[in-house]
């Protein structure tokens, strides 16, 4: 039998497509099941027609002097053995083809019944297996909630899982369009950014410094670089007092004033690093919260916020950031998913494990699991249902009738013989019955 395939003549039109069949090694071992029950039926038909031959002859005395009369039973038990014989095995054939190729009506059914057959196999199918109360009942009591909690609990579970989730990334990744997903995730940035109120959000980080004292530790940061600017540059400032001091004034004036204001600037620097309850520290922490006011409320700082953010947002070299962005998540995420020790990996099986044991130890969990995954099979179960029957339907119809018919019967021909010699040994019997009741009362 050949392998499957599409009669190309009408593979544009979507027709004459070849059912697929199992596996090669599967169908020649059935193959040869099949002929050997073949053999044995046609053998009990031979070997019945032998013994009627051979009764016959003996019951009118052609193999004996006298006829022998009980070779009669012999007789009529061996014809109806080949009556039952033929009649089965007429109707074995005859579900699958023209017996002796001779077209009989009402042979060769699965041939000419095909579409029908697929019909009511895609029917059967909807209605007895994709019902709500059928799934129900076969997953109510299936514990899929425990039996998941127990599969993840186990590291060579997570680790495949881990696997199978990284071979999904890295086919998404490829099966994506890089310059449209790219325009995406730029403008999705710049949507969102857009969309974002600056000022009130910068308010709240105002906010939550003074609260935390952060602004109190970036002015004491800030003093601290003042007084080493100052140190590092006191030359410099000796030198502009130079500058800017009348010629008329004696030098030793000026260095006397250098040092009474680079002293009295120091110590104050100095005055504020050290008191927490210096009265510049007071006075910033008052302007802070009034600066965050003014961020939350005012209409005029409002939009000078925006505006510069709408300049960021126009400058070069964001533009580009945005426009990479999605480039570097992906070559990212293929390290990632590329690497079995990543830290993307790892942690994607750590919370696998730990999910797992969440729901191994939470019956409460593992009920609203059962009761999700219900509902979920349910509902698709009953969207899908007629779609499924229509594809059962379609596919059928679109199988070679011939091949249809020779799949058919490799798949159930080996159990239809034992029709045949069923047929054979109860049509024996019969006779025998028959034969014997005819001798006993007529």
């Amino acid at each position: 039998m050949k392998s499957p395939k599409l009669d190309p003549d009408l593979q544009q039109h979507g027709v004459g497509t070849k059912p697929v069949g199992p596996d090669q090694f599967d169908d020649e071992h059935r193959r040869r099941q099949l002929r050997q029950m073949k053999l044995v039926a046609t053998g009990l038909f031979v070997l019945a027609a032998v013994v009627f031959i051979v009764a016959a002859l003996a019951e009118k005395g052609r193999l004996t002097e006298a006829p022998v009369h009980w070779a009669g039973y012999v007789r009529a038990t061996a014809e109806a053995a080949m009556v039952g014989a033929l009649a089965d095995w007429f109707a074995v054939t005859a579900l699958f083809r023209h017996p002796l190729g001779i077209p009989i009506p009402h042979t060769a059914i699965i041939q000419k019944r095909k579409d029908q057959i697929g019909q009511s196999l895609g029917s059967f199918v909807r209605d007895n297996f994709l019902t709500r109360e059928v799934v129900q009942e076969r997953l109510g009591s299936a514990q899929i909630g425990r039996r998941v909690g127990d599969w993840l609990t186990n590291p060579d579970n997570a680790a495949s899982t881990g696997e199978q989730s990284a071979a999904l990334i890295r086919g998404v990744t490829e099966v994506l369009q890089d310059d449209v997903v790219a325009t995406s995730v730029e403008q999705l940035v710049r949507d969102r950014a857009q969309e974002l109120k600056v000022a009130p959000l910068m308010g709240r980080v105002v906010d939550a410094a003074v609260e935390g004292d952060h602004h109190q530790r970036l002015l004491e940061s800030v003093l601290n670089a003042l007084a080493s600017f100052m140190a590092d540059n006191r030359a410099s400032f000796r030198k502009r007092l130079d500058e800017e001091s009348p010629w008329w004034v004696p030098e030793p004036i000026d260095d006397r004033l250098f040092d009474k204001l680079y002293t009295a600037v120091q110590q104050f620097v100095s005055d504020v690093g050290a008191e927490p309850n210096h009265e510049m520290r007071i006075d910033v922490n008052k302007r802070a919260v009034v600066f965050a006011e003014q961020l939350r409320n005012s209409p005029e700082l409002a939009a000078k916020a925006e505006a510069l953010k709408a300049e960021l947002l126009d400058h070069p070299d964001v533009r580009a950031w945005s426009a990479s962005l999605w480039h570097t998540i992906k070559s990212a995420l293929l390290e990632a998913a590329e690497d079995s020790e990543s830290d993307l990996r790892q942690r994607l099986q750590e919370s696998l494990v730990l999910a797992g044991k969440s729901i191994q130890n939470d019956p409460e969990l593992q009920q609203k699991l059962d009761a999700w995954v219900l509902d979920a099979t349910s509902y698709v179960a009953e969207q899908f249902r007629d779609e499924v029957a229509g594809l059962i339907s379609t596919t059928v119809g679109r199988w070679d009738t011939q091949e249809t018919a020779e799949r058919l019967e490799l798949q159930v021909g080996k159990d239809l013989q034992y029709i045949r010699i069923n047929g054979t040994l109860v049509g024996g019997v019969a006779g025998l019955v028959i034969y014997s009741l005819s001798q006993a009362f007529l």
